[in-house]
């Protein structure tokens, strides 16, 4: 009968039957899975949620970017940063650096709480008749078109049309199908 013994540098240690201590050169393939697999577990949800994070930084940077009236590599001229990287941002691929942020509030005014959380102080009489409307509205335009969008970009479209609706500013729907058409999948 063996008994376990612990993890030795790179290799599994254990007891023998005769009561000396042996060690198996097959369970270091053993060892190094145990260790993976626990630190592989732990790792997806934090890398999806930082996925999704970044597909809805990008999905506000192109709505804001569209609104503003820039092309992509216009848009990138202006915060300094090359084509590629600008366009890795609106697709989600990377994080924003804050030298952009800074630059998009100094030349735009933009609000960059609202490109990096997708929220804003909201007027205590907010109307959430009208923003149920909205979304009611949007579902039925997404179903009628057959056009599928993540749920994080279609929350960065709702934040921005209720944001403009807490500013006073009135969005055409043909500026709401514009956004759609940029983040379709």
């Amino acid at each position: 009968m063996t008994s376990f013994m612990g993890v030795g540098r790179n290799r599994l240690f254990w007891r023998g039957w005769h009561g000396q201590i042996q060690q198996n050169h097959h369970c270091v393939i053993f060892c190094i899975f145990v260790k993976f697999s626990t630190f592989v577990n732990r790792k997806p949800l934090l890398r999806q949620k930082t996925t999704d994070l970044l597909v809805g930084i990008g999905a506000r940077l192109a709505i804001t970017r569209n609104e503003i009236g820039l092309s992509q590599s216009d848009m990138a001229k202006e915060i300094g940063v090359s084509l590629r990287a600008y366009h890795s941002y609106e697709k989600g691929e990377r994080g924003l650096p804050i030298e952009a942020l800074v630059m998009l509030d100094e030349k735009f005014g933009t609000d960059v709480t609202w490109i990096l959380l997708g929220t804003k102080a909201a007027r205590v009489q907010h109307d959430i008749d009208a923003l149920e409307e909205f979304e009611t509205s949007l579902d039925r335009f997404l179903t009628d078109q057959g056009i599928r969008i993540k749920s994080e970009k279609r929350g960065a479209i709702v934040a921005r049309w209720y944001r403009s609706l807490t500013d006073g500013k009135e969005i055409k729907m043909e500026d709401v199908h514009t956004w759609i058409e940029l983040l379709r999948e």
